[in-house]
């Protein structure tokens, strides 16, 4: 698959199944995965700020990502999947790039190396180093976390045959936009749109695809937001995007994947176990979680897949 393709649609930027020592175990994903399965779900991204992915030792996620591809495949047979290769150092990002070739995966995610800032060069040779893995790239643009993309560092990775789109996760649709020029001398290049609130804004601008973290607990929303749009209906994918907007607001009860997890525990879908230095949610987050989510449960997942 080329960029635009393998970016279209919905890719769930899955959370990572923890065992009870926040050790990566895919035994504990299986009723999720048959739940993003029966959803409808074909591409899931792993390893990403939903995935934990930083926080995860490098010599801890062979064996997961090589078991999560397998049984993504074994529900889905042409399934994608992406694995985020992000980390700090060159070499390391090699390594779980690596992991990832290994494993059978399509794509690997990157972003920018993250702790220390880095000159436009450098962030360059980061992605540039990553054509010896014979694997395609997706930049992963992250600025929160990881140094910025500058425009003209942008222009330059588009150039470079290995890597196939951006998944752009800035939240600034003028970013978007930048990105989205792109295809107008590479057509093939794949966008998607990570901004959970503008995700109809996005693909209005251009986007090929979507990949809202609120898709782990709502999966079948996000593929009628993007069907809806597809056919002309505004009405329902603004609809959709409303819904999805106001699910964002669990993370004002407690931010980030502790969240997500509590809620697919509640669900029956995922163990809770979160990795260190995060600590689960307390048992007053998750009783503000329940009164939450009350509202949405004909929007989320249950353990069918389908929506409740």
């Amino acid at each position: 698959m080329n960029g635009t393709e393998l970016l279209d649609g919905l890719v769930v930027p899955l959370v990572t199944g923890l065992d009870e020592n926040g050790m990566p175990d895919a035994s504990t994903s299986t009723r999720l995965l048959d739940a993003m399965a029966a959803a409808g779900v074909t591409k899931l991204m792993l390893l990403g700020s939903n995935g934990e992915g930083p926080l995860l030792a490098t010599s801890s996620l062979s064996p997961y990502v090589a078991q999560m591809v397998a049984a993504w495949r074994e529900r889905v047979p042409d399934g994608v999947v992406v694995v985020n290769a992000t980390a700090p150092a060159t070499t390391e990002a090699l390594e779980r790039g690596a992991i990832a070739v290994d494993a059978g995966a399509d794509a690997v995610a990157l972003c920018p190396p993250f702790y220390f800032r880095h000159r436009d060069d450098e962030i360059f040779d980061h992605y540039r180093r990553f054509e010896r893995l014979g694997i395609p790239v997706i930049v992963y643009n992250l600025p929160r976390y990881t140094s910025e993309i500058s425009p003209a560092v942008i222009e330059q990775l588009a150039g470079l045959a290995h890597v196939i789109g951006v998944k752009d996760s800035s939240g600034d649709l003028a970013t978007l936009e930048r990105f989205v020029a792109l295809k107008q001398s590479r057509p093939d290049f794949g966008v998607s749109q990570g901004g959970e609130t503008a995700l109809v804004a996005g693909l209005r601008r251009g986007a090929d695809g979507i990949v809202p973290g609120t898709g782990n607990v709502a999966p079948a929303l996000s593929l009628r937001l993007v069907a809806a749009l597809r056919a002309g209906d505004d009405a329902a994918a603004d609809e959709a995007q409303r819904i999805t907007t106001a699910l964002t607001g669990m993370h004002g009860i407690r931010p980030g994947v502790p969240t997500v997890k509590a809620i697919l525990d509640m669900l029956g879908l995922l163990p809770p176990h979160v990795a260190p230095p995060l600590a689960p949610c307390s048992e007053s987050e998750r009783s503000a979680l329940e009164q939450f989510i009350a509202p949405y449960r004909s929007a989320l997942l249950d353990s069918g897949g389908t929506a409740a």
